[in-house]
């Protein structure tokens, strides 16, 4: 009992300082990619300010600089960081990312322990401190997942952290999948409704054309197998070698096998696993996978922890900052990661699974 006294005193002061250094040291070495992403924010959000269009249809492959690629309700959000001087504006959006990193940690229904042990984690991971670094939207699809689950039985504010998630990044929708398997029809209600609000407003701002502009964009980058940088299983065969057809051909498989789980876990798993497993699969399903949407596999692995499944602190540690810096972290171990993610929750659950085809309706 003493160990464990220590162990659980010393926990805070380890995450902290974990934390703190390895987030700073990357901040402080980020040089002219600090902000990158947020720079193209914040230039969709100046457009928008001025009345000019939102997207460059002349773009081709996703992650160039100043490449906005998010729903057009997104670029609103920004405007108040847009309107700061640029240091200043990048500054505040910076901290206002690990604000809400750090807020989501503390939301996550998990014991006190298991948050610690995420902070230290998180302090560790280099998806995160690289999430940072760039500006980039994971953290706040971090708190809104986390509120999600905290009120998983609250469909307003289920519902809503849904919405705005989708309205930040598409991926999220997803989660909806779940919500209609799970018959929780007041929680798709909500969403829905925050989601046309928003989008009325977007329209009635910046016109019906946004949405067409928005959808050419997307269309333009879909070559994902042969994104640079992409850490889809489908890219990384590619990047590796296989051709570019069987390359295709491996990423539609890993989608197809996500979505079985994902629906097989929404109808045979209890209601946190299936909603879990949701979250995990938004990034998985996505066509370009970058490195840093590995942060968003704390959350699968905060919920092993609390279940005292210790093994997970190796999907965190696998990209660990200093690692990573070694240059050791093969590209593969990502999609590999994210898999773990994915069936970590479901093969670890316990609950007796519910007749196939009887998904757990809303609670009253």
């Amino acid at each position: 009992m003493a160990d464990q006294a220590i162990r659980v005193r010393w926990l805070p002061v380890a995450a902290i300082a974990s934390f703190v250094v390895f987030v700073v040291l990357v901040l402080l070495s980020a040089g002219s990619t600090l902000g990158y992403d947020y720079s193209a924010y914040a230039a969709a959000a100046l457009r928008l300010v001025h009345g000019q269009p939102l997207y460059n249809p002349s773009v081709e492959v996703a992650g160039g600089f100043l490449l906005f690629l998010y729903p057009p309700p997104f670029a609103f959000l920004v405007v108040p960081f847009a309107l700061l001087p640029g240091s200043i504006g990048t500054g505040a959006w910076l901290g206002t990312m690990i604000a809400v990193f750090l807020a989501g940690t503390a939301l996550l229904p998990v014991r006190r322990e298991v948050r610690w042990l995420v902070l230290l984690l998180g302090g560790l991971s280099w998806p995160l401190a690289y999430s940072f670094k760039l500006g980039q939207v994971g953290p706040l699809l971090f708190l809104l997942f986390a509120i999600g689950w905290r009120w998983l039985d609250r469909p307003g504010r289920l519902g809503t952290a849904i919405a705005l998630g989708t309205l930040i990044k598409v991926q999220p929708a997803i989660v909806l999948v779940w919500a209609g398997l799970n018959q929780r029809w007041r929680t798709i209600g909500v969403a829905l409704a925050v989601m046309a609000g928003a989008a009325v407003l977007a329209t009635l701002v910046t016109g019906p054309g946004t949405w067409s502009d928005y959808l050419q964009v997307l269309r333009q980058v879909s070559a994902s197998i042969t994104t640079p940088h992409n850490f889809t299983p489908g890219a990384i065969a590619y990047q590796l070698g296989v051709p570019e057809q069987v390359a295709t051909v491996i990423q539609l498989v890993s989608t197809i096998g996500v979505l079985g789980v994902t629906v097989w876990a929404a109808l045979r798993r209890p209601a946190e696993v299936g909603y879990m497993t949701a979250v995990t699969a938004s990034q998985l399903l996505s066509p370009v996978l970058w490195d840093h949407y590995a942060m968003l596999l704390l959350l699968p692995v905060a919920w092993l922890l609390e279940r005292r499944q210790w093994w997970a602190v190796l999907i965190p540690l696998a990209t660990a900052t200093p690692v990573v810096l070694l240059g050791i972290v093969p590209a593969a171990v990502y999609p590999v990661l994210f898999w773990l993610g994915l069936l970590g929750p479901v093969i670890a659950s316990q609950a007796s699974p519910a007749p196939l085809g009887l998904a757990r309706q809303e609670p009253a």
